[in-house]
């Protein structure tokens, strides 16, 4: 009986440990579903959905799944399911899907499967594209108003980050990319 009681004691104070672990958590699914109705519509529109989630407890359903269940596996596993984002984009060429994640994003062209991974690497302040296996950097942060970005030939040229230096770009590389057969 006393090893009874000690081992429901243990199994007590153990479960009460992994319920008061801090796995405060991020909440992404709620954030998403706030982030959501922010771009419903214009302002009324947003507020009357705001109005109707509450009503229709849409917002505590997620704040409860974030709290009982993404929030715990954010906690265990560093990662929480519902952060990485993703968006749809359909062109003349086909959908492509957007994937985001913590590094940068990943662009699956939805007929072909062919996909291009872009990612930031913060302590070079570069992005750069990996196509075939080959990581190419095409954007460097010079500071605050200022870009070096690639030009068809491979070097770099240094863009001001302005209506007029995104133009004079445009039109520096334009008959490069027509030469390169690009246009």
């Amino acid at each position: 009986m006393k090893k009874l009681k000690l081992a429901l004691v243990s199994l007590l104070v153990g479960g009460a440990a992994l319920l008061m672990s801090s796995c405060v958590g991020s909440f992404a699914l709620t954030h998403s579903v706030l982030n959501w109705n922010k771009n419903v519509g214009g302002k009324f529109v947003n507020e009357l959905v705001f109005v109707a989630f509450w009503i229709l407890p849409v917002y505590e359903v997620s704040a409860i799944a974030d709290l009982l269940v993404v929030n715990s596996i954010e906690f265990w596993s560093g990662k929480n399911p519902v952060a990485t984002s993703y968006q749809m984009v359909d062109t003349d060429h086909g959908k492509y899907i957007i994937e985001g994640d913590e590094k940068g994003y990943t662009i699956t062209h939805q007929p072909t499967g062919q996909q291009t991974r872009l990612d930031y690497d913060a302590e070079s302040a570069t992005w750069a594209a990996e196509i075939d296996g080959t990581s190419y950097p095409f954007m460097t942060f010079v500071d605050d108003s200022h870009v070096k970005m690639i030009t068809p030939e491979g070097d770099f040229r240094v863009v001001e980050l302005s209506e007029q230096g995104v133009m004079a770009y445009r039109e520096g590389v334009a008959p490069l990319m027509a030469d390169n057969g690009r246009n």
